[in-house]
């Protein structure tokens, strides 16, 4: 919601949208302590729609997800004010997003209105690599509830280019989004834009995946966003973590590349 519902002052006369704006579109500046881009937005744009907009723009630099809101600089004052309820762009402004706090994250029970599943790098060059690969596989083949209770489920390829694309056997009939990736968590800007949309979600589900570094980057950055994570067991598997490295475009990935492909030995911690 707002921070507040005082009264913001005017804010002096810009002339509209300016010379070389279209009607009805108006220049803002989006900012907050680390960035600032100049953006467009329609004209009477409110509250939600400035939201979305830093998402759109900046989502994968945020630590939370909806737990901010919005200011107005307001040169009267010399300083950003609360916006006001009922708030409506009508002329060149500058917001910025502030923190509020960070939500303590509880799963509770699972409800279908607060909860979306990930398929995370499922593909077919890691099939030989991977143990337990096919029971992963047919674990995921149940996932067709999802879809019958329509549940989000989102899927993303790590490098598809070089590592090939999901495996035929994952139904894609209602996936929400098969999203390409480089780095190892699957908050993409996509993901976080997808998610703002979920209303009351509480909880990201991983339906199944085989990358424990994937894994890993995510929750931490789900966790951190005020999103809870589920991880279903029987229905991961991984070869070893190498998530400090963050994506494979990292200058030293190369050199540790080889040394995860190999599967780590058995320790006796771990049993199938």
């Amino acid at each position: 919601g707002n921070l507040a519902e005082a009264a913001v002052p005017a804010l002096p006369s810009s002339g509209g949208g300016g010379a070389g704006t279209p009607s009805g579109i108006v220049p803002v500046l989006f900012c907050s302590s680390v960035f600032a881009r100049p953006w467009s937005v329609p004209q009477d744009a409110g509250y939600e729609l400035l939201i979305q907009k830093f998402l759109s723009l900046y989502g994968d630099l945020l630590d939370v997800c909806r737990e901010f809101g919005v200011q107005l600089f307001a040169e009267e004052w010399g300083q950003y004010v609360d916006l006001p309820e009922g708030f409506a762009v009508s002329e060149r402004c500058e917001v910025r997003l502030v923190q509020l706090r960070i939500q303590l994250t509880t799963l509770g029970n699972l409800t279908l209105a607060s909860i979306v599943f990930f398929c995370c790098d499922m593909q077919e060059r890691f099939r030989p690599a991977i143990k337990y690969f096919g029971d992963i596989i047919r674990v995921g083949q149940r996932s067709v509830w999802a879809r019958i209770l329509r549940i989000p489920v989102f899927i993303t390829e790590q490098y598809p280019k070089g590592l090939g694309n999901i495996v035929q056997e994952i139904d894609l009939i209602g996936v929400r989004l098969v999203l390409a990736k480089t780095k190892f968590s699957v908050v993409l800007s996509e993901i976080v834009l997808a998610l703002a949309e979920v209303p009351g979600l509480r909880s990201v589900d991983f339906l199944f995946s085989i990358r424990l570094m994937c894994i890993q980057q995510t929750a931490l950055e789900l966790v951190g966003r005020g999103i809870g994570v589920r991880i279903l067991a029987d229905a991961t598997s991984s070869r070893s973590c190498s998530a400090a490295a963050g994506d494979k475009g990292h200058p030293k990935f190369k050199e540790i590349k080889n040394l995860i492909k190999a599967s780590a030995p058995e320790s006796g911690l771990l049993s199938k």
